[in-house]
């Protein structure tokens, strides 16, 4: 069910999450199928909805970085990023504290936490009102596109969540950036809203992530696994061409191509990074045999871009402990 943010419509968003259940939450990058952090129940429900494997850790949604405090040992580098980028789209991973009240199956069973502050006025409403942190992974089934409005998430999830908060289009429209500063060096582990250089004129280098997680070295945040966000169809990545019965994703100048649909027109990142899974979500139909993409430079958001676009075309893992849709 869909319903708009109102007092009332916030308070039976509440009243679900006390009672364990999962709901879905807008943000400025996607939306969120939040649950009670702290509830071990409410945990599970969202690895059933999504199907996700559990050994890939969620994100902690919190309400400030007051709270964060009382979540994770905040290092001096995670207070200055806070200062500048917070709400917004940058998740923090940081050791818990001892006393760490978030429930270990939302961690993985890592002794660190994902967290990160939301800019998007309902999603911190609703966490305000809660008066608890909400783990919100993206709604939709597991590996699959990522949603960037209420009826996406009704698409994906249907009867399975009982109440998504209509937010309108998410704003950012890619996950946010994931930075690791639980270690002595800063790791960037997933690309995303805020880019890596803004990062660095704070913190100085960071080492960016190149290798996947494997079951011997499990991810330590989401957005890891090889194949991820991935379409039911097959997706054919720095295309010059479209064979026939697929879908051309164009981006920018297409010359003599017909494109099917275009991220931008104007060959601009930012408008591509949010028009990316709406429309794979739009060529994801039976009408198409495959999805064609055209290349899309890998600078500023564009490594964001491909990262997902990559994970997306990646052939399915063969773990054993992996269920996919």
């Amino acid at each position: 069910m869909i319903v708009a943010p109102t007092p009332q419509g916030i308070a039976e968003a509440c009243r679900l999450l006390r009672d364990g259940h999962v709901v879905g939450m807008p943000t400025e990058t996607v939306y969120g199928l939040a649950g009670d952090a702290y509830q071990d129940n409410a945990m599970a429900r969202i690895f059933e909805v999504k199907n996700r494997p559990t050994f890939n850790p969620l994100i902690i949604h919190v309400a400030s970085a007051e709270d964060a405090a009382n979540l994770v040992e905040m290092s001096i580098e995670a207070q200055a990023l806070m200062e500048v980028f917070w709400p917004g789209p940058l998740t923090f991973v940081l050791n818990r504290t001892k006393d760490c009240p978030v429930s270990l199956l939302a961690s993985g069973g890592l002794d660190t936490l994902a967290i990160r502050c939301p800019a998007h006025p309902v999603a911190g409403r609703l966490i305000r009102e809660y008066g608890r942190p909400l783990a919100a992974p993206s709604a939709n089934r597991s590996m699959r596109i990522s949603p960037t409005s209420a009826d996406d998430v009704a698409v994906s999830l249907g009867d399975l969540v009982p109440l998504i908060l209509d937010g309108g289009e998410c704003e950012v429209g890619l996950e946010s950036t994931i930075l690791d500063l639980s270690g002595d060096v800063p790791v960037l582990l997933r690309p995303g809203g805020v880019l890596v250089e803004a990062l660095e004129a704070i913190v100085g280098p960071i080492y960016q992530m190149k290798k996947e997680s494997s079951p011997q070295s499990p991810p330590k945040a989401p957005g890891m696994m090889h194949r991820h966000y991935a379409p039911h169809r097959p997706l054919r990545l720095n295309a010059t061409d479209c064979r026939v019965g697929e879908a051309l994703l164009g981006f920018g100048e297409v010359g003599s191509l017909t494109v099917t649909l275009n991220l931008s027109v104007s060959g601009d990142l930012t408008e591509a990074a949010a028009n990316l899974f709406r429309m794979m979500r739009q060529l994801d139909v039976d009408f198409y045999t495959g999805i064609a993409v055209m290349p899309i430079p890998s600078v500023g958001l564009g490594v964001a871009i491909n990262d997902r676009l990559q994970r997306a075309a990646a052939l399915e893992e063969k773990l054993n402990t992996f269920t996919h849709d």
